[in-house]
Order: structure tokens, then C-alpha cells, then sequence
């Protein structure tokens, strides 16, 4: 595929290979982008941010929702697209750009709803005879960065809420998976969206994702990735917006009144969904040492009943990992826990990029499974004495983006809910669970700002105060 810069599809005689991790082959290739083309891609996105700023929140919605029906009509393209790349299962793969679609609808009906306030300015001693009232207006140009692992639905996320809010865009799309990236363009594109309202450059972030983040140009940059990236995008960046969802090794706590099988289905769902390639996934299932054997009983049958194969095979429920070597990385983890003491109660075999849902026992906070992002299929399981012990355990962490506890108590739930350092709270379900329109971003090294349309939308505009004097 091509990718498209200042209004037009363009090639590269420099190419990257897109490789299905699934079976090593390669489905297709994409430019690889040079610091000339930033300076293009630049360039476009000023001019792009003035035609956007003319337009009308309701055509902004208009090229929304028509872009949201699009996708509808091109669902299963996409959806197959999305899993030949990034290895996701088919019906994950489905789920995701259903996800996306509702991402796209949500932004264009917030295009709708950009307001200031009325300000009370005679609250003000001796004020008499003002108007006062804000205005949201938009940034201008937004850089968005993406991941692999969701490669549509995290796409939508950052350009839709900063289309809705008047923005231009220059997309840079993981390069793992760009394919379903330039097919959501096309269909921005086929939408209405103005030539100049969007760019995609593809191609390796240390050479023009770099570039692109600190540029004065930009003056709002939204990433999801590393917290390693994010730190240098935020030195990168100098004095603009910056939103970056980063890292985590999210908790969920099982207390000794929890509902076992609630427990089994939640750990098998949040902990190796899309392989366990999730920022939000459950990394680690920490148990009140009560009960600690027979939920392990329940629990390991389950992880063994997962069917791992082709993604595209409709009776596959969990694909390979994106790339090999984060296969061998997950896999020499789950070595070095148990000749650390930690015991392997089932999986963690590497075929390929392939490994087999792993569930550790006995793991101990200094372990790299327990205390880094694992990023793959793997639920490290420590024992807790008691509720006091477990938040302890929960938040010895730097990261903090999502946490879970099962528990009947609510004292034990509102502790939870006030101690725990997480971005995002569960009671009675695991830490792997979003809606798309709620506030949604971490704590800590986790990351800064929230995403989710409404508010990312105000993370991609402005605020002027007017003052009327009579």
C-alpha cells in the first residue's frame, strides 16, 4: 500500500515489509517515510488545520458518521486486514472494529457538543458592566503515534476526537500494522474529509517520529506505547498538549469472599486476550492465600482449554504475539521466574511466535514477570495474607493504569477503590475492560491526560476567555 501525504497516495522506493506473524509471510509493503517527507507531511497539516477550523461541527460530524457507516459496510475487510497483521483472532478482530466504528460515531456527535461557559464575572469585586464567556477552539495540528496492538480501534481514538474538534492530523501507525491504518484513510477520505486534513507517514519512529514530535508546529502530540517512548516524546516535545497512554502490569485482587467462577472467567478474559498483548491486561493475579489452591484448581483447566492456532480460523480463541522475538522475550521471562523459584502450572511453550497461555504460581515482587509489563500470555500469581497485604502488593508498581478486586464487601470494595494508585478501578471484574466513551488514562508512569472522545476532545482544543466591557 501507499501511504498518503498532502493530499495525495504516495509510494517509496524504500519499503517496509508487513509480515503476517501467524505463519512469517508477507502480506504487503508499505513506504518507508524520510525526514523530507515530515517536513511535507508539516507543511500540509498547517494548511489542513485551517480548512478544518472553517468547518462546522456539523460537517465535521457529517464526515464522521458517514466515515462510521463506511467502516460498517467494509467490516469484514477491515476486520481480516487487522488480523492478518497484528495476528489477533478473527473474532477479536471483528470486536475491534465494531469498537472503532462506535469510536468514530461518538467523536462526531461530540463535534456537536464543543461549548464554553457563561463566566460570572460580577462575582468579582468591584465588577460591574462585563460579559464574560469562553470559547473552545481547536489546537491546530495533532500528532497521533499508535501501537500494534490495537491497530484500528487506538487509530480511531486519537483521530476522530481530533477531527471532531477541528484539528488537522499527521498519523504515524505502528509498523508492525499500517495496512488497516491506510484503509481507515481511505475511507476518511471517501467520507468528505478535507485532502489536507489528514497525513500518514509510515515508517521507523526514532527517524521521523522524532521529527514530527518537536516540531513547534505540532502543538498537541497523542501517543500510546512504552513508557520508555513516551518519557522521550515528552523531552522531545518542548511547550505543546502532549496525552501518553504508557505501560502497565495491572493487579486484580481476589479476596476470600470473591465468587470463584466470576474469578476464573474474568482471569482467562483480561489476562490472555489478543495473547496478552494488552496495556490493561490482568499481568498479575494476586490471592488471598485462603483460598489461593482451590481457585487455582478451577483456574488451570480453563487456561489449558484455550484453543491458540490460524487467527482466521473461526474456532481459534487466542493468535500468536505480533513478532517472534517478543515471543522469545514473553518466553525467557517465564524461564527466568521459575529458576527464580516461581512454579509453571501450565503453558509458556514458544512455537514461532506463538506461546501457549502460561499461568506462573508462586511469583515474588522482584521478579521481571511481576514487576516489568510482560506484554504477552502469560498471569503471574502471588499469595496475599490479607486485604492490607494485597493493596500493598497492588500498588508496588510504577505503573498505574487499571486494577481489579473481587470481593462482596463494599468496605473492602470502597478501600480498594480510594487506595489503589490505578487510572481505572473494577470491582467484581478483571482490569481488562474499556467502553469506548469513558474517561480512560493512568496514573503515574501509566501515562498523562484521558482519552475516550469527549475527553480527548478537550485535550485537543482550547480554551479563550472573551470579556465584553460596556
Amino acid at each position: 500500500m501507499e501511504f498518503y501525504l498532502a493530499g495525495q497516495w504516495q509510494d517509496r522506493d524504500d519499503r517496509i515489509e508487513v509480515i503476517n506473524p501467524a505463519n512469517g509471510e508477507v502480506i504487503d509493503t508499505v513506504p518507508k517515510a524520510s525526514a523530507d517527507d515530515v517536513e511535507t507531511a508539516l507543511n500540509a497539516a498547517v494548511e489542513g488545520a485551517r480548512e478544518m477550523a472553517k468547518l462546522s461541527g456539523y460537517r465535521r460530524f457529517e464526515i464522521l458518521r458517514r466515515t462510521a457507516d463506511l467502516m460498517v459496510e467494509n467490516r469484514e475487510d477491515l476486520a481480516r486486514t487487522l488480523s492478518q497483521e497484528e495476528g489477533k483472532t478473527i473474532h477479536e478482530a471483528r470486536t475491534e472494529v465494531d469498537r472503532a466504528r462506535q469510536t468514530i460515531e461518538l467523536s462526531g456527535e461530540e463535534a456537536k457538543r464543543l461549548t464554553g461557559e457563561v463566566l460570572p464575572l460580577d462575582g468579582g469585586e468591584g465588577v460591574s458592566g462585563k460579559l464574560g464567556f469562553t470559547l473552545r477552539v481547536p489546537c491546530g495540528v495533532v500528532a497521533a503515534i499508535t501501537p500494534f496492538n490495537f491497530p484500528l480501534n487506538l487509530v480511531s481514538h486519537k483521530v476522530g476526537p481530533a477531527l471532531a474538534g477541528g484539528n488537522s492530523i499527521i498519523l504515524k501507525p505502528a509498523s508492525d500494522t499500517p495496512l488497516v491504518a491506510l484503509k481507515f484513510v481511505k475511507l476518511l477520505l471517501e467520507a468528505g474529509l478535507p485532502e489536507r486534513g489528514i497525513s500518514t507517514l509510515t515508517g521507523s519512529g526514532s527517524t521521523i517520529g522524532s521529527k514530527i514530535c518537536s516540531d513547534n508546529r505540532v502543538r498537541k502530540i497523542s501517543f500510546t506505547g512504552s513508557q520508555e517512548v513516551g518519557e522521550k516524546i515528552c523531552h522531545a516535545a518542548g511547550i505543546k498538549k502532549v496525552t501518553m497512554e504508557l505501560g502497565s502490569n495491572s493487579p486484580l485482587i481476589v479476596l476470600p469472599d470473591a465468587d470463584l467462577d466470576k474469578v476464573v472467567n474474568a482471569v482467562v478474559a483480561s489476562g490472555y486476550a489478543n495473547a496478552g498483548q494488552v496495556c490493561i491486561s490482568a499481568q498479575r493475579l494476586i490471592v488471598d492465600e485462603s483460598m489461593h489452591d482451590e481457585l487455582m484448581q478451577r483456574l488451570i483447566p480453563k487456561i489449558e482449554s484455550i484453543v491458540a492456532g490460524n487467527p482466521l480460523q473461526e474456532e481459534t480463541q487466542m493468535g500468536p504475539m505480533v513478532r517472534e522475538s517478543d515471543a522469545v522475550r514473553v518466553e525467557s521471562w517465564i524461564q527466568e521466574a521459575v529458576s527464580q523459584g516461581a512454579k509453571l502450572a501450565c503453558g509458556g511453550e514458544r512455537n514461532g511466535a506463538f506461546v501457549s497461555p502460561a499461568l506462573i504460581l508462586e511469583t515474588k515482587p522482584d521478579m521481571k514477570i511481576v514487576n516489568d509489563e510482560l506484554f504477552g500470555p502469560g498471569v503471574a500469581v502471588s499469595r496475599a495474607r490479607d486485604i492490607d497485604d494485597a493493596i500493598h502488593m497492588a500498588n508496588d508498581t510504577r505503573y498505574g493504569l487499571s486494577a481489579g478486586i473481587f470481593t462482596q464487601d463494599v468496605d473492602s470494595a470502597v478501600r480498594f477503590a480510594k487506595e489503589v494508585q490505578s487510572g481505572n478501578i473494577h470491582i467484581n471484574w478483571g482490569p481488562m475492560w474499556r467502553t469506548d466513551l469513558m474517561p480512560y488514562g493512568g496514573l503515574k508512569d501509566s501515562g498523562l491526560g484521558k482519552e475516550g472522545p469527549k475527553y480527548a476532545i478537550e485535550e485537543m482544543t482550547e480554551s479563550k476567555t472573551v470579556v465584553i466591557h460596556s
